[in-house]
């Protein structure tokens, strides 16, 4: 996150045999989103070897490959002509990397979801005990396992009827530059968008709140709303602190939000109050709750698929 200020009705872990079911025309079993395949993600992310992510650097360059083949080998087709939206951040090659899923509908399928998360970190961060690699495991390597998690479900599914985007930005560290580049970019290209949900430090969970996750812009839409709706709990809400620290704007859906003027909104369970290690050296892969995470994913997989699948637009903004 880019930011300069400082459990009830989840989905238990699942086992090996557990299966998402949904009302798709063809029912295929796809296992559900394990903490051990996550963990392993954020680990490699998360890593030393990465030396933070920092953009622009050997660490994201390898970040990017991981991605990539991940796209490549779950057969999601690239945007454009490559998985790689380049942009140069002055001098500095940067590269969002984007897999695409067509709907499954002949008619839904002309519209987008954009699934987002930056993967990117600041690379370095202040010296802890001769620590110095900021290793952005909450911040953000939770939201791309997240986004990979969930393009790898959809592309065995295949149960989504609008299409669906799965964007991993780069260069959010340094000012959103890599939404911003992406949002203007397909604006330009009048990209038929419906909503953009963004993931952002999901690793770590509240223990004081109702809800599992919050909504970022939450009085704007009906965001929160639909997606207890389509969970059939109360699975988001609205943080008080993330409103104080408008986190709306610190993050990749905030471009979107500017250049479409739709449903543009961050999911995430730390809202800087649950967690100590924010752009810390000890973000680290081994801080982070697993089967929290993969509740909450497993969670939203469902909504996704009925947000793809609703005959009409249903999640709105509020009229100011």
């Amino acid at each position: 996150m880019n930011n300069d200020n400082p459990k009830e009705n989840i989905i238990p872990e699942p086992s090996k045999n557990d299966v998402i079911m949904t009302s798709s025309a063809e029912t295929v079993d796809i296992p559900l989103i394990s903490s051990s395949e996550l963990k392993e993600t954020v680990g490699f992310l998360a890593s030393d070897e990465l030396k933070g992510r920092g953009t622009g650097t050997e660490g994201i360059e390898q970040a990017a490959a991981f991605i990539e083949n991940t796209f490549k080998a779950n057969q999601l087709k690239p945007y454009f002509e490559t998985y790689r939206d380049s942009f140069l951040v002055g001098d500095k090659h940067a590269y969002n990397i984007i897999g695409f899923l067509e709907g499954q509908d002949a008619l839904l399928k002309e519209e987008v979801i954009i699934i987002g998360a930056h993967y990117d970190h600041i690379g370095y961060g202040k010296v802890v005990e001769n620590d110095s690699i900021a290793n952005g495991a909450n911040d953000n390597a939770s939201g791309t396992s997240a986004v990979l998690a969930m393009a790898t479900y959809f592309s065995k599914k295949k149960s989504h009827g609008r299409s669906l985007m799965f964007v991993l930005f780069s260069a959010e560290e340094m000012g959103l530059l890599g939404s911003k580049h992406l949002a203007g970019k397909l604006k330009t290209e009048g990209i038929d968008l419906y909503t953009m949900l963004n993931f952002e430090m999901i690793g770590v969970p509240f223990t004081d709140r109702d809800y599992v996750a919050f909504v970022t812009g939450y009085d704007l839409s009906n965001m929160a709303a639909k997606i207890n709706e389509y969970a059939g709990s109360n699975l988001v809400g609205l943080s008080e602190i993330a409103k104080q620290y408008q986190l709306f704007k610190a993050s990749d859906n905030h471009p979107f939000y500017e250049a479409f003027k739709l449903p543009c909104q961050t999911i995430a369970s730390c809202d800087l109050s649950n967690y100590d290690y924010y752009h810390h050296v000890d973000d680290e892969a081994d801080q982070l709750d697993y089967q929290h995470m993969s509740s909450l994913i497993n969670s939203m997989i469902p909504v996704i698929e009925k947000m793809s699948l609703t005959p009409t637009k249903e999640i709105v903004l509020y009229e100011e």
